[in-house]
């Protein structure tokens, strides 16, 4: 169906925007979609360019991969590639079709026809050879809904179903510029979002908060930004919600210990951390994949809509090799249709 028909409150709709065609996000999509992990409630909406779901669903087939929905018993929105591209190697027409794609998927969440997105992973040098000078989607996201918005990345253990969660205070900016970001507005307005997200699970969830220099600073001996800035902030925020358990600063090194040690059932999963933040990109990404790589979801907080991602890029490595795992894309559709109830 090309056709967009939807539930009378759209309650179980989520729209899945197909990401850089040259990576993987339509292999993953497809593949997801016919998991036997999937929410059977879910009715996915597609924004991408019908001709090459086809192919990849042809080309998928090929390669012996049968369960996976016929695009005919799909909704989509089709917005047609205007050039030819191969796989692995993203240009600027990759980036101008992936960034068309999420623009008209975002103004239908806006329109009111889903209660939630799913953005499968975009090339930010593609959107930036396109002449789009975002650092990535949730940015983008920021801008369309006129919002604040904050990067979570959430996960459940298959293990044992305990949810993992961490939140980043900074995003996309070069590591030189951390410190001039992390004010005492932004640390605390991070630490009520985190609180909001993890009280969804849990009302008084335990949240810890890494430390930014190795040591978290060594009371001032390698850093003075824990001393200054951190812990006085902490203290301050722990006086406003007395019934919250917060630790921190933690040394950045064995702050998500306890996680992975609930994670993967070493641990009393009710001990550890119901939520961690982390203060830039990588410091909170880097034990993220190390703990629950193919299962984190990236979460997009404060916009109107539910938003996620998977916790992977657009793989141009194996991009049309379709071997890719579509474990993280089932999760961050699962999570957008739970998050979104």
């Amino acid at each position: 169906m090309n056709q967009f028909q939807t539930s009378k409150n759209n309650k179980n709709t989520l729209i899945i925007s197909l990401g850089d065609p040259a990576g993987i996000g339509t292999e993953i999509t497809l593949k997801a979609l016919g998991s036997k992990y999937l929410n059977e409630n879910i009715e996915p909406l597609l924004v991408g360019c019908k001709n090459n779901i086809y192919n990849t669903y042809s080309r998928l087939i090929d390669h012996g991969i049968n369960n996976i929905p016929d695009p005919k018993k799909l909704n989509i929105i089709d917005i047609p590639l205007k050039n030819n591209f191969m796989p692995g190697i993203v240009d600027e027409h990759t980036g101008s079709a992936s960034f068309q794609w999420l623009f008209n998927a975002t103004n239908l969440l806006l329109e009111g026809k889903a209660k939630a997105l799913v953005t499968a992973p975009i090339s930010k040098i593609a959107w930036h050879k396109a002449g789009h000078k975002f650092a990535g989607q949730t940015e983008l996201l920021g801008q369309l809904t006129n919002k604040k918005t904050s990067m979570l990345f959430t996960a459940i253990s298959p293990k044992n179903g305990w949810r993992f969660n961490t939140l980043l205070a900074t995003t996309h900016i070069p590591l030189n510029k951390i410190n001039d970001n992390l004010t005492k507005e932004l640390i605390s307005y991070k630490l009520d979002t985190l609180l909001s997200f993890c009280r969804q699970f849990k009302e008084k969830p335990l949240i810890y908060v890494a430390g930014l220099n190795p040591h978290a600073g060594e009371e001032g001996q390698i850093g003075i930004e824990e001393k200054n800035l951190i812990s006085p902030i902490l203290n301050e925020w722990k006086l406003n919600n007395p019934a919250i358990k917060i630790c921190g600063p933690i040394p950045p090194d064995t702050c998500w210990i306890p996680s992975a040690d609930a994670w993967n059932g070493i641990s009393n999963k009710n001990t550890a951390p119901d939520g961690i933040l982390a203060l830039y990109h990588d410091q909170g990404l880097i034990p993220v994949k190390l703990i629950a790589f193919d299962h984190a979801v990236n979460t997009t907080l404060g916009l109107p809509f539910v938003r996620t991602s998977p916790d992977h890029g657009t793989a141009l490595d194996i991009a049309g090799k379709f071997k890719a795992r579509e474990t993280s894309m089932v999760a961050a559709i699962n999570n957008a249709w739970l998050l979104s109830r």
